[in-house]
């Protein structure tokens, strides 16, 4: 059952009947089993992944490394859980190294960002410190290329 989400994993709009052709299986048991992945949340939401720049609407990213203090018996998870609610962060991670958490916040300017950061984030009680790093471009998101790399073109050799 497992090629059934890579193949929703790979593209969300695959219908039930294509996934029964491509892995040679019953219509049912592909339904059944997407049924079942929905309601146990395996399967957490259908996503489309939009190039905005394309459509002249930008949008800042940066990712924040966030340096907490554990709280006993639930370690980083309370604070992890109080950081991640908030509806800038789009991605959490907890992380190995210098730094606890690593999120990603996305908003609509660098201003809406610091915002976020200096009157929401680094007050928290947990929170120890906090590093921002602007994404300056993506080249890469969720597997996909945002805009492939535009051919060289050569000037041919003449003697």
């Amino acid at each position: 059952m497992e090629q059934i989400f890579e193949i929703l994993q790979d593209n969300a709009r695959a219908t039930p009947e294509q996934i029964s052709t491509m892995l040679g299986i019953p219509v049912s048991e592909v339904e059944k089993a997407i049924r079942k992945a929905e309601e146990n949340k395996t399967i957490l939401k259908y996503k489309t992944i939009i190039n905005w720049s394309k459509l002249g609407k930008e949008e800042v990213w940066a990712l924040i490394e966030v340096r907490v203090t554990p709280q006993r018996d639930v370690g980083f998870d309370a604070i992890a859980e109080h950081i991640y609610r908030f509806p800038q962060v789009q991605y959490a991670y907890l992380v190995s190294g210098t730094y606890d958490l690593a999120i990603l916040v996305k908003g609509k300017n660098m201003q809406e960002i610091s915002s976020f950061v200096t009157e929401k984030l680094a007050p928290l009680e947990k929170v120890q410190s906090t590093v921002t790093h602007f994404l300056l471009k993506r080249y890469k998101v969720e597997g996909e290329i945002i805009e492939p790399a535009k051919e060289l073109k050569r000037l041919p050799i003449t003697p």
